[in-house]
């Protein structure tokens, strides 16, 4: 049996690459979900500056570095200040280290 394609503009995309594209579509759906439960959005929007940097500021400021995410986690969970200006990031100790990593993932792959 053949593997099942998907027709696009006449051309044939594996299924496999159809069904990541979704996937990625869905995590970033419950990221975002994640951020609103959390309260994130209360201070920080996707693209513009809210009360601390949009979410695309702080992925384009930490682009490149090994340990954005372990540095992100640790500002979601503990709290900041200093890094975007003199108002402090309150920390978060509840939510949970895997949802924080989630969250910086997300983050970080805003573009």
């Amino acid at each position: 049996m053949a593997t099942p394609h998907f027709v696009r503009a006449g051309v044939l995309i594996p299924w496999a690459m159809v069904m990541a594209a979704v996937g990625c579509a869905a995590q970033a759906q419950a990221s975002e979900a994640l951020a609103r439960k959390n309260d994130c959005l209360g201070c920080h929007a996707v693209a513009t500056k809210l009360v601390g940097p949009s979410y695309k500021e702080v992925a384009a400021k930490y682009a490149g570095q090994a340990d954005a995410q372990a540095l992100l986690v640790q500002s979601i969970r503990n709290g900041s200040v200093g890094k975007w200006g003199d108002l402090p990031m309150p920390a978060h100790p509840k939510l949970s280290e895997a949802d924080a990593k989630k969250l910086a993932a997300w983050v970080l792959n805003l573009k």
